[in-house]
């Protein structure tokens, strides 16, 4: 009898700390939906636009391109010699686009090639002009096979004062598969 009355009690303490658990992702999850949300993105090719898009497609907020003076050869070659150099230089090109208000915004989710294994100049002048501090930081990359590689650690150190989430998504290409698992699973649900 006792085995039962004690089988019983430690079945109740399991439910109950799952039940708070349940309770904790439930809260986290409204607190993420209720959030202002910015999805900034710098594209090259057009492959970290259409992930862009895809995240604005389910989760709503505001959609905005990153662009900057400069541009790149045409030819693959020798644009990703360009680049390589403005990176080892730590070049920041100005900003074309602009955010009238970025205080406004919770959540920014922020998309990037994954260029020489980090973030492009143009995202790191995104960074550089905006005060992000206090904000949650999404990361989202493409690439064409490297992965994530530094692309979120690079982010989150010159992402002065805010939340980098480590668990960003990253993508070949212009693949947009998974994309909403990913977000389920930070805390964001379907918009519409």
């Amino acid at each position: 009898m006792l085995k039962k009355v004690l089988k019983c009690f430690c079945a109740l303490g399991i439910s109950c700390l799952m039940s708070q658990s349940v309770i904790a992702q439930i809260e986290e999850k409204s607190n993420m939906m209720n959030k202002k949300v910015l999805i900034a993105y710098y594209s090259y090719s057009g492959n970290t636009q259409a992930v862009a898009q895809a995240i604005h497609d389910a989760v709503g907020g505001d959609l905005f391109e990153i662009k900057t003076v400069g541009t790149y050869p045409e030819a693959y070659r020798p644009m990703t010699e360009q680049a390589k150099k403005e990176i080892q230089a730590g070049y920041r090109p100005e900003l074309t686009t602009k955010i009238d208000d970025i205080s406004q915004y919770d959540i920014v989710f922020l998309g990037s090639p994954n260029w020489w294994g980090t973030i492009t100049p143009q995202v790191s002048s995104f960074l550089k002009e905006y005060n992000l501090s206090g904000k949650t930081i999404i990361p989202f990359i493409t690439h064409g096979g490297g992965g994530i590689q530094n692309t979120i650690s690079d982010m989150s150190k010159q992402c002065i004062g805010c939340h980098v989430l480590t668990k960003g998504w990253s993508g070949y290409g212009n693949q947009t598969s998974g994309i909403h698992s990913w977000l389920e699973e930070i805390g964001f649900e379907k918009s519409k």
